[in-house]
């Protein structure tokens, strides 16, 4: 990794000021998770198409912007390429395209879609007697969709014990429909559930590689906007909003001072 999480978030800002595109307290819930998976998982960002790697789905796409930022982190691409984020033809649109970036497995962008089609790459895994895992980053709001319960039926049903859930408990649903006991309701559907705090990432590799015979999830309880004050506390205010240049240089200041 070529990037620590508080120069991710750094780059994130960035980007979103040059840009005007991003949701970023979504993206910086998710960081210490995606860096957490692609510390885990087998891949190899100069051959992002080898066939003996393990997969991953980004099913909350409106965190693509950090998605990206992550994935230069790991060297699947310079940084500087993502600065297009959200222009005309640009490949870094602001929801990732498959066919457009390196190492992206899936395009997303419909919420709840992600994980039905992570269940289907694990269960086809397990058909051809496979051994490759199948990772997928989910958020509480699109939880709300019943496309991620069915997907959950048919891992269970399935025994797709290569596939492996993120569940970003940030909190995104408190004004909607919140789902207080994530951790229970996946249990009851079947699954083997671990709990943590999601923006420890030895924590969180910890939790993903345990395997206990069924599917895994591990809710990861994050707080939206993490690494930056102003976000945490105002992050319905700043859902789609992308700094100006005094509101960058603050937020740039609290990432830098952050405590982690």
């Amino acid at each position: 990794m070529n990037a620590t999480p508080r120069e991710i978030r750094a780059n994130i800002l960035r980007i979103s000021h040059g840009s005007g595109h991003g949701h970023i307290p979504t993206c910086f819930s998710v960081i210490e998770s995606l860096c957490a998976v692609y510390s885990t998982m087998r891949h190899d960002p100069q051959k992002p198409e080898w066939t003996g790697r393990d997969r991953f789905v980004l099913s909350k796409g409106h965190a693509a912007l950090g998605y990206y930022a992550v994935m230069s982190a790991f060297d699947y691409f310079p940084i500087e390429d993502v600065h297009t984020f959200g222009a005309f033809d640009s490949n870094f649109g602001c929801h990732a395209d498959r066919l457009k970036v390196p190492g992206v497995e899936v395009s997303t962008g419909s919420l709840g879609h992600g994980i039905g089609v992570a269940a289907g790459m694990a269960l086809a895994a397990k058909i051809a007697r496979s051994d490759t895992r199948v990772y997928t980053l989910i958020g509480d709001g699109e939880s709300n969709e019943g496309s991620v319960w069915e997907a959950i039926m048919v891992a269970v049903n399935g025994g797709l014990d290569n596939l492996t859930v993120i569940y970003d408990a940030n909190g995104s649903q408190g004004r909607c429909l919140p789902i207080p006991n994530p951790a229970e309701r996946f249990a009851a559907f079947g699954c083997d559930v671990a709990e943590v705090d999601g923006h420890d990432i030895d924590a969180m590799k910890t939790a993903l590689q345990e395997k206990g015979g069924k599917p895994r999830v591990v809710v990861a309880k994050t707080v939206k906007g993490w690494g930056a004050r102003t976000l945490s506390e105002n992050f319905h205010e700043w859902h789609r909003r992308s700094p100006n240049a005094e509101e960058l240089r603050n937020l740039l200041e609290e990432v830098d001072a952050w405590a982690v």
